[in-house]
């Protein structure tokens, strides 16, 4: 116990690190209390476990570690969509870094027994250093189980979230009035038209996901497509899908490494977000095998989450331990960069943040209108998770902290052409 000479309650501690204070009501066990009282939004610390997995994880990772396992509890907010919170912390979050005295004494007063770190929740993933009896960094196998944390989580929840298009990337929104599945279906024709896909031509669409790619190439354009995904539950849901849309003779999505993918002379390939996955260093290979796999004069579509900068480093924790294991992100100069070193023509590349952000938006009312049964089938703490997660998202892209980037480019043929139109003719 600490003595009353030393005491510091937890609302003094936040407002020592804030000094700009909250833009939101907080209340701790210890009966301490700050921001504005009328605030519509309040956190409370619950619980003693709680102080202790803040203190022990500083920044994003305690936070969530103690919101998932009950002890800081939000309301004001809906669970699956607390976005209003996620705008408030990146709008009026200014986070001052104590000396080491201030902070000596800010610990010393809460009570040192709060430095012993608590069982973290079951559903984080294991911090980067202890991964690695599940290979190197990227190597197939890692890559395997860091697909099989995020995307194996449960076909049916994904199908109240994503809606019935099963699309887990940016949609592109026509008009501001869109729905969510006339912007999938108009993100996939987009990629399609960039392609420039034609009946007869043989498509790759490497981590396809549910096969959405696949389909859309296969029923709309009559082209034959392949897609392979390291998700087991994807694979058989998009296989159930082809065969449920009559598309057997077309499109095909295999459980395998797109590594792995045998085939060459592919007409076009396309990569929707695929690249977050891949690792930066190991862009170059990526790179090499997607050239090496186009016949010439063929098309590449690479999309995936950008940052605004090319400057590399890791991403926050929350997002490694409990969202994309072994994630990655740079910024589109640097894939274009690594594209061209590979041998492709890059031709066109556009910016599709704002698109994110209502995407996202989307994909979090679909999470409120099916709460009760998300709960039900992953449980109450991995469905805040991605709540917390889809509205954590949103706000990094409107304020421009994420990016989401097209790059397409061609492989010219031996005497340099591209097989290219004077002009893009994919309209906007």
């Amino acid at each position: 116990m600490t003595t009353l000479a030393t005491q510091v309650s937890i609302a003094e501690a936040l407002t020592t690190v804030l000094p700009d204070g909250l833009p939101f009501r907080f209340t701790a066990y210890d009966g301490s209390a700050a921001g504005p009282e009328d605030s519509a939004i309040h956190m409370h610390l619950a619980s003693e476990r709680g102080l202790s997995y803040v203190l022990t994880a500083p920044g994003d990772l305690g936070m969530v570690r103690a919101y998932v396992m009950g002890d800081l509890e939000i309301t004001g907010v809906h669970p699956g969509n607390p976005y209003e919170l996620m705008r408030l912390i990146l709008d009026q979050f200014h986070f001052h870094r104590p000396r080491a005295a201030e902070a000596l004494r800010i610990i010393r007063g809460l009570g040192w027994n709060h430095l012993k770190p608590p069982p973290p929740p079951p559903q984080e993933h294991l911090p980067k250093w202890r991964r690695t009896f599940e290979g190197l960094r990227h190597s197939k196998a890692r890559d395997k189980s860091a697909i099989h944390h995020h995307y194996d989580v449960s076909n049916t929840f994904y199908e109240w979230v994503l809606g019935p298009s099963m699309t887990y990337t940016c949609a592109v929104y026509p008009h501001a009035g869109a729905s969510l599945e006339e912007a999938q279906f108009e993100k996939y024709d987009l990629v399609a038209r960039k392609l420039d896909l034609k009946p007869g031509m043989r498509l790759l669409d490497v981590g396809c996901g549910w096969g959405g790619m696949v389909r859309h190439a296969a029923r709309e354009y009559g082209v034959t497509a392949l897609g392979v995904t390291l998700s087991a539950a994807q694979a058989e849901w998009a296989t159930a899908a082809i065969k449920r849309e009559g598309l057997q003779d077309l499109a095909e999505v295999r459980y395998l490494d797109y590594r792995d993918v045998p085939e060459r002379d592919f007409d076009a390939i396309s990569s929707i977000g695929l690249t977050e996955h891949i690792g930066v260093r190991n862009y170059p290979a990526y790179f090499g095998f997607l050239h090496d796999r186009l016949k010439p004069g063929g098309r590449l579509l690479n999309h995936c989450i950008t940052r605004p900068d090319n400057r590399f480093r890791n991403t926050g924790a929350f997002i490694d331990r409990y969202i994309f294991p072994d994630g990655e992100l740079i910024g589109s100069g640097r894939i274009i960069t690594e594209a061209q070193d590979a041998g492709f023509e890059v031709r066109h590349e556009e910016n599709l943040r704002e698109h994110y952000a209502l995407t996202l938006a989307a994909w979090n009312e679909n999470l409120v209108a099916h709460w009760d049964e998300a709960v039900a089938e992953v449980g109450h703490p991995t469905a805040k998770i991605w709540g917390l997660y889809l509205s954590a998202s949103r706000a990094g892209f409107e304020h421009n902290t994420i990016q989401l980037h097209q790059v397409l480019a061609t492989k010219p043929d031996a005497r340099g052409d591209s097989h290219f139109p004077l002009r893009p003719t994919w309209g906007s």
